[in-house]
């Protein structure tokens, strides 16, 4: 397979745990189509309903991808300030250097703020169910009596 960007074959490496396809030209890496989702996993523990969708919009760009030579299309990754490219046939997607790390980065941050959600949440409820329950009332009736 050769790089999208340079044309440099790409080299097989390992990175977070992941086998990827490396250039060493340009330091862009491709990852085959559930490869991504295997990263986010590493460090996202809550399952993929929480972590939103992943591309609302795209267009094509000049770079072709290395299974198929299909336009990869251009795409914000989960609405961050961060953009990679995605085959339109589903083969993967191409990341720019160190954008693996970037993606682990903002998945963590995902997950603590979802985790800090959950918690507020939980915390609601059992405020509306001790205010819900009969004690509760009782104490307030008696403050006006």
């Amino acid at each position: 397979m050769k790089c999208p960007r340079c044309e440099v074959e790409l080299q097989p490496i390992e990175r977070h745990k992941l086998q990827v396809n490396y250039c060493p030209s340009c330091k862009g890496m491709w990852l085959e189509h559930d490869e991504l989702q295997q990263l986010e996993d590493e460090v996202f523990d809550f399952g993929d309903q929480w972590k939103g969708t992943l591309a609302f919009d795209s267009s094509p760009t000049a770079d072709k991808c290395p299974e198929c030579s299909a336009s990869l299309q251009k795409f914000r990754y989960r609405f961050y300030d961060m953009e990679m490219e995605f085959c339109p046939n589903q083969h993967g997607y191409w990341l720019e250097d160190d954008e693996d790390t970037r993606v682990l980065e903002l998945m963590k941050k995902e997950e603590s703020e979802l985790e800090r959600k959950l918690l507020a949440e939980d915390k609601w409820s059992a405020l509306l169910r001790h205010m819900r329950s009969g004690s509760f009332f009782d104490r307030l009736k008696g403050l006006f009596q």
